[in-house]
Order: C-alpha cells, then structure tokens, then sequence
C-alpha cells in the first residue's frame, strides 16, 4: 500500500469520526430509575440535559430515595450513551478502541 492511499484513508477515517462525533453530540437517549418515576436525558457526549421526576415520588420525608433515583437514573442515561457512542465508533474504527474517544 503506497504512502498516498494510506493518507487518503487516515482522512477519510477522520472525517467519518468527525461526523460520528457531531451524530453524537445531537443524539439523546434516556436512562430510569424506580419504574421510570425518574428519567434522565443524556447526549451522546454525555452531557446531562434534563430530568424528570414524577410528583408522586417526591416525599419530604425521604429525600434520600430521591436522591438515589435520581443518582441511578443519570447513570443508567450515561451508560446507554457510552453504548451508543462505541456502537457508532466502532463502525468506523472496526472495533479499534482510539484513545479519547
């Protein structure tokens, strides 16, 4: 293989990255805790973008299982966006797992 198609390769491998990148950036997936009384939404650049908590589940008297729900939900919503993006990067990369990425 000559220098040349190896570059061209190394630029067409950035530039599906770039665009698996900005697919992530406008994907959301959400994550639930309690049955779903709690759901986070994440991007798939995990970064938090809302929650939501059903009334009924908000007790004074229990803060801390809310607390928790909320904990779990976000964590669920981080997880099935860390899917989300190695499903995608893996396409791209053929399973290689890329630093930082």
């Amino acid at each position: 293989m000559s220098m040349a198609n190896l570059a061209r390769m190394a630029q067409q491998m950035q530039q599906q990255m770039l665009r698996v990148q900005e697919e992530l950036a406008m994907a959301t997936v959400e994550g639930s805790a309690g049955g779903g009384v709690v759901r986070a939404t994440v991007t798939g650049k995990q970064e938090l973008v809302s929650v939501s908590i059903d009334p009924s589940t908000v007790d004074s008297a229990d803060v801390e299982m809310l607390e928790d729900l909320v904990v779990a939900a976000v964590n669920d919503a981080l997880r099935v966006s860390r899917e989300l993006a190695e499903s995608k990067l893996s396409a791209v990369t053929g399973g290689l797992r890329l630093p930082g990425m």
